[in-house]
């Protein structure tokens, strides 16, 4: 997930690489196993603490092997077939509470369409993927997982600026560290932001002065919608393989069989 703007994009991944990169030396050793994972804590919080960054959400956080065995295992959920997987993240009883959705929230999906450009089946699709319309957010704290993925070494950097993300989100009370739960990768809400995604993309759609992606509805599509359009959404483009906003799929999830079965099961709620 990564925002394409030329020169300053450029310029700004160099410097937050540099600082991510900084921040995860100065916290310590990387690990391939828990052993080393208490000391890093120490550590991550004497680094993060001088940054400014408040560590008390990170009291008592242990290492994580099932988020571990899950993120060693990941190839796993995007084999087989299209239909094999829409079977499974996007049955025909999705397609038909979709529909449902389309008519009965009509009035919010077009203020959303109106002023981000993406089409109403497109976030009902993601919406419906990522949680079963949130039904399955997840209620793991985020604040272990995080550390645990900071710490191991496969992709350290990456995951000490989610933790610190994470960190800031309860530190500036938009979302209180007790509420901060996910599915078990450190994601936030009904379309599964990172920490990072929620401090760049989540917007207030509701007006209440909460951008909440937890309980709102509205915040929760129109923040889908807005990090779609930062990431390059063509309003009223095609989404299909070899159109206009096809590629944007990929900020979102990685996974080619995702790309497309997202893209076909917006197809089939529009259809």
């Amino acid at each position: 997930m990564a925002v394409i703007a030329k020169d300053r994009f450029f310029v700004a991944t160099a410097l937050a690489a540099l600082v991510i990169s900084t921040g995860a030396q100065a916290a310590g050793q990387c690990g391939k196993d828990g052993s080393g994972f208490a000391a890093w804590v120490e550590a991550y919080k004497a680094d993060a603490q001088a940054r400014g960054i408040d560590t008390g959400p990170m009291k008592g956080v242990k290492y994580d092997t099932g988020v571990i065995r899950i993120d060693r295992s990941q190839h796993k959920a995007f084999k087989g077939t299209v239909e094999q997987f829409l079977a499974r993240r996007a049955p025909a009883s999705y397609v038909s509470k979709a529909k449902g959705y389309m008519k009965s929230q009509a009035g919010l999906l077009r203020k959303i369409e109106a002023k981000f450009g993406v089409q109403p089946e497109v976030l009902l699709a993601i919406w419906g993927m990522e949680t079963g319309f949130g039904a399955n957010s997840g209620n793991k704290s985020v604040f272990g997982p995080l550390a645990t993925l900071a710490y191991d070494c496969r992709r350290s950097e990456f995951f000490t600026n989610e933790l610190d993300s994470a960190l800031e989100i309860a530190q500036k009370g938009y979302i209180s560290a007790a509420q901060m739960r996910g599915a078990g990768f450190g994601e936030l809400g009904q379309t599964q932001f990172l920490p990072s995604k929620y401090l760049q993309y989540a917007v207030d759609f509701d007006g209440d002065g909460r951008r909440d992606l937890i309980h709102s509805r509205a915040d929760v599509l129109a923040s889908t919608a807005n990090f779609l359009r930062g990431h390059g959404w063509s309003a009223g483009g095609g989404y299909g393989p070899g159109e206009a906003n096809y590629g944007v799929w990929n900020d979102w999830n990685r996974a080619t069989i995702y790309q497309k079965a997202l893209a076909e099961f917006a197809h089939r709620i529009a259809n």
